[in-house]
């Protein structure tokens, strides 16, 4: 098996994914849009991704890659119903930033 992602060390697809997973919750802590914090949410996931991958080429099992296609399809469905969420507090409020919504408060 000579394939690209065993030329390359693991660690150096393992310090990428963390990189990733950091820019992800830094975004989710520190912006206030609901759409950049979805976005910032897919670029853990994308980050967990590449561990999945990564792991699983090295080893030589496709146990990881299986688990990406499960973390595709809970990544997708989290996207069509935060879009949802976003749009219906945008019509409700005018506003897609998260401080600025209250409507859980009494």
């Amino acid at each position: 098996m000579n394939s690209i992602l065993t030329s390359i060390p693991l660690e150096y697809y393992l310090a990428l994914s963390a990189m990733l997973f950091t820019i992800g919750v830094v975004g989710v802590i520190t912006r206030r849009n609901a759409i950049i914090i979805f976005m910032s949410i897919e670029i853990m996931l994308n980050a967990v991704n590449l561990t999945f991958v990564s792991f699983s080429a090295f080893r030589g099992d496709i146990v990881g890659q299986l688990f990406v296609f499960f973390v595709m399809a809970v990544a997708a469905a989290e996207a069509a119903i935060g879009l949802a969420i976003v749009l219906a507090l945008y019509r409700t409020k005018q506003t897609v930033y998260v401080d600025q919504v209250n409507i859980m408060k009494w």
